[in-house]
């Protein structure tokens, strides 16, 4: 009789988890290294819930001043939830090697504070799961500096390509829309 009752309390917490794995979108399920730390993002944990903008990203890229503008909507927007993660990628050919050298252009050259994961693949079959299912909601990365605004409940809401600058009203109308999304 007393081992049921031991059973009980593991049985409801297993059942918890795997309920709260239930609850994870796809989009959100797995684990990224965040850059030049030795820890992993929990996507569900972090972002479960939360409005997103996700951006390929890479130091190279002509595109790179857009981490200023980023950074921007990251500060304007994360009292209201807003998470941005950037997602570096060398799929064009314009990622460092080095993770030291990608976090110093991030976080030292454009002041970037909001999270940046370790350099991932972002098209194809090698693609992340993350990226895969933002091609499936909407379309791969054709360059670097594709954005992708995610609602609360993990769905693309609208997704903006590298010419598309942080400040664009499009962009910042989507941003708001997923902001004003229900969990």
């Amino acid at each position: 009789m007393a081992l049921r009752w031991i059973h009980a309390p593991l049985l409801l917490l297993a059942l918890s988890g795997a309920a709260a794995a239930a609850d994870c979108p796809p989009l959100l399920q797995g684990e990224l290294p965040k850059l030049r730390a030795k820890q992993e993002i929990d996507l569900c944990k972090q972002f479960a819930g939360k409005p997103m903008l996700v951006v390929n990203t890479a130091s190279f890229c002509g595109f790179a001043p857009q981490f200023k503008g980023l950074e921007a909507l990251n500060q304007r927007f994360k009292s209201e939830g807003l998470e941005v993660l950037g997602v570096p990628s060398d799929d064009f050919l314009q990622e460092s090697k080095d993770a030291n050298e990608t976090a110093k252009v991030c976080y030292v050259n454009y002041g970037v504070t909001f999270t940046m994961t370790e350099p991932q693949p972002v098209r194809g079959a090698d693609a992340i799961n993350l990226f895969k299912v933002l091609a499936r909601q909407s379309s791969a990365p054709s360059w670097n500096f594709y954005k992708y605004v995610v609602d609360r409940k993990g769905n693309v809401v609208a997704s903006f390509s590298s010419k598309t600058a942080p400040d664009d009203p499009e962009l910042i109308s989507a941003i708001e829309k997923a902001i004003a999304s229900k969990p």
